[in-house]
């Protein structure tokens, strides 16, 4: 190895994803450069993740490392209620409005542009699918989880034991299959490559799937790193305290 020019590391690469994000929420756009999957995957260390993207850490490691101090209004809601009301006023109310939208748009883009691309069957079928599978889930989650952890939270009285731990790794799940969902629309698409045939409606398609994806990352984030381990912290807490009854 060459010392003279070893990199000096500028943030700590044993560090994960996650972690590096709640530190710091702009952080997501920088691994989202990179490539780098911080919600779903987020419990990666930094080192390992960069490794198996085949992309340079000391690179990721200088670019995360923001100059600019973090803004007092980025820290987040301070407990998990206010996070999951949170979550629904922006994420979940961006995706219904969304998804109506996006849906038609990809429908007309194959009409007009499939014979000429014909993965773009490919895209309309992937898209149905995590549409498909985020309506129930987002209705779960606002009608049964949110409410329950609320609730647990609010009176401080376990529900009993893995009431809120079980449904929340099925939520984790899908949340993993959604996000497999994206990449492949990411990869049929060539990264939301515009084709040179594109007329404004695809580019728009195009626009719309990618900032879709995007803020799923962010969504998936919130709930998988932070809301979900304190909620199942606070759950194991709560029983773990209870008044025995002997």
């Amino acid at each position: 190895m060459d010392f003279g020019t070893v990199a000096v590391m500028s943030v700590n690469i044993s560090a994960t994803l996650s972690d590096l994000v709640i530190e710091d929420p702009r952080r997501a756009r920088v691994l989202e450069k990179f490539g780098l999957d911080y919600c779903c995957h987020g419990q990666r260390p930094l080192g390992e993740a960069a490794d198996e993207a085949g992309v340079d850490v000391a690179a990721v490691s200088a670019a995360l490392d923001l100059a600019e101090a973090l803004p007092a209004a980025a820290a987040g809601p301070a407990d998990n209620a206010a996070l999951a009301h949170d979550i629904v006023d922006t994420h979940h109310a961006y995706l219904w409005a969304e998804m109506p939208r996006l849906q038609a748009l990809v429908d007309k883009v194959t009409t007009v542009h499939g014979v000429r691309h014909p993965e773009l069957a490919d895209v309309q079928a992937t898209f149905e699918q995590a549409v498909a599978g985020l309506e129930p889930h987002m209705t779960r989650e606002e009608r049964v989880v949110f409410p329950a952890i609320s609730r647990v939270e609010k009176t401080r009285s376990p529900a009993p034991a893995g009431s809120l731990t079980e449904p929340i790794a099925e939520l984790r799940a899908e949340h993993d299959a959604i996000g497999e969902l994206f990449k492949r629309i990411r990869s049929t698409t060539h990264g939301y490559e515009v084709p040179a045939d594109a007329c404004n409606s695809y580019r728009a398609m195009l626009t719309g799937l990618e900032e879709m994806e995007l803020d799923l990352h962010e969504h998936i984030h919130k709930e998988n790193n932070i809301l979900f381990p304190h909620v199942v912290d606070m759950e194991r807490d709560l029983v773990a305290t209870r008044p025995s009854l002997g």
